[in-house]
């Protein structure tokens, strides 16, 4: 199993369908599990895809629509039956508290997990960690809505042939990585910028800045696409995008990997939205999600 890969667990708009459930999406991450808009029938769908309650360690919800969180009180109650033994933490917007207080407190159960509250009031980090920052963008939807981006820290990839020129060889190797300097060799002199990853989740929204900044230079980029291109008046109407503009959006930022989802139950013929992708311009990995699809980040160039 890849280290870092995404876990579609529902890929349905608005209402389930006989072959998509509602909305869901782990993320796996350097052994962390990060759970996007969990809808109605999630807890199953985990069951389903092999993820339990403790390979989660944040739940981020973009919207409180109920397809992106009917979910919640089944899979937090999860968490606390299985007696998860780390804390989990849950991003969710501001102006819905009252929405996650009922969901979260849906029915009577017993509490026996940590689980922080950590709402989102506007642009910027939300957490930073050993292995990554978790960034937040607002979009334009009928009610508040925002986008996540995961983004790797920089690191350094060392380079076998400056280290032979300097004379590095065994254990200096290791020790010029931790302190930065050998004698008088630096570790610029002898590595190059290894780029970190990048991971956004994209939801119900029109075309704004923040689709745009939580796409750039993305490696991973998963993205709604509710409707397809000659339904574009539904899509600005009802606050969404369609399978062309979301390929344009990825084709701009240079995104490597593009999982569109989020499928109107209007429309039967799935392969559909890749012809509009294309024809869009996006030339990259392209990915038309179906539920329980396991999606490996692209590996580093």
């Amino acid at each position: 199993m890849s280290a870092r890969e995404l876990v579609v667990l529902g890929t349905a708009s608005q209402v389930p369908t006989r072959h998509r459930n509602h909305n869901g999406y782990l993320l796996r991450w350097d052994g962390e599990g990060i759970l996007f808009d969990p809808g109605e029938g999630t807890q199953r769908q985990m069951l389903r895809a092999g993820v339990a309650a403790h390979d989660l360690n944040r739940i981020c919800v973009t919207h409180f629509h109920g397809d992106h969180c009917l979910g919640l009180a089944g899979v937090i109650q999860r968490i606390n039956l299985d007696r998860v033994p780390h804390e989990v933490t849950a991003h969710y917007p501001r102006s819905g508290q009252r929405f996650f207080d009922r969901l979260r407190y849906a029915t009577a159960y017993r509490e026996t997990v940590g689980l922080t509250e950590a709402p989102v009031a506007a642009d910027g980090i939300l957490a930073v960690t050993r292995s990554y920052t978790l960034e937040a963008r607002r979009l334009s939807h009928p009610v508040e809505s925002y986008g996540y981006r995961l983004i790797e820290p920089d690191g350094r990839r060392m380079l076998p042939d400056r280290l032979a020129a300097h004379g590095v060889t065994g254990p200096d190797v290791g020790r010029l990585q931790r302190e930065g300097r050998l004698g008088d060799v630096t570790l610029e002199d002898v590595s190059e910028v290894r780029r970190g990853q990048r991971f956004a989740f994209v939801m119900d929204t029109r075309l704004c800045d923040g689709v745009h900044a939580l796409a750039e230079g993305c490696d991973l980029l998963v993205i709604e696409s509710t409707f397809l291109d000659e339904d574009m008046d539904l899509a600005v109407e009802h606050g969404h995008l369609t399978a062309g503009q979301a390929a344009a959006v990825a084709r701009d930022a240079g995104v490597r990997h593009l999982v569109l989802t989020h499928f109107s139950q209007r429309y039967t013929d799935p392969e559909e939205f890749e012809r509009q992708a294309r024809a869009a311009g996006f030339e990259g990995e392209l990915t038309v999600a179906y539920d329980l699809l396991r999606v490996p980040v692209p590996k580093r160039r």
